[in-house]
């Protein structure tokens, strides 16, 4: 079965979300790890303490948070099994939309990408 990373973006520094999201996530995921769907994910803590490689013209050098310049961080990430793109995409848009509900405040960014399983997706 295909399986697939969703994120979660949003504004940093925007507070907690609401003890609903919070409540209506857990039985959300709930169903999914009974049913197989979801196999981890987790929340992130902000950038304060993030570190960065960055590789440019052959050289790497680090770079700390906090990121004045970042409009957007990812807050949470998954790693979900679903029989097909399809299903994937439907329960991803049920993902948003518990947080257009409970957290209608935000502008939050909910992306699903498929995960490769080799090398091919090198030559696409």
């Amino acid at each position: 079965m295909p399986r697939f990373m969703g994120f979660v973006r949003m504004e940093e520094g925007i507070g907690m979300p609401p003890q609903s999201l919070f409540d209506a996530m857990d039985v959300y995921i709930g169903e999914r790890a009974a049913n197989g769907t979801f196999i981890d994910g987790g929340g992130l803590y902000g950038t304060e303490d993030a570190v960065n490689f960055v590789v440019r013209k052959g050289e790497v050098s680090r770079v700390d948070g906090p990121y004045a310049e970042a409009k957007e961080v990812v807050g949470g990430w998954s790693l979900l099994e679903y029989a097909s793109l399809e299903d994937a995409v439907a329960d991803q848009q049920a993902f948003a939309e518990l947080h257009a509900k409970h957290w209608p405040e935000v502008t939050v960014v909910a992306t699903l990408r498929q995960v490769s399983e080799g090398p091919e997706a090198a030559d696409d």
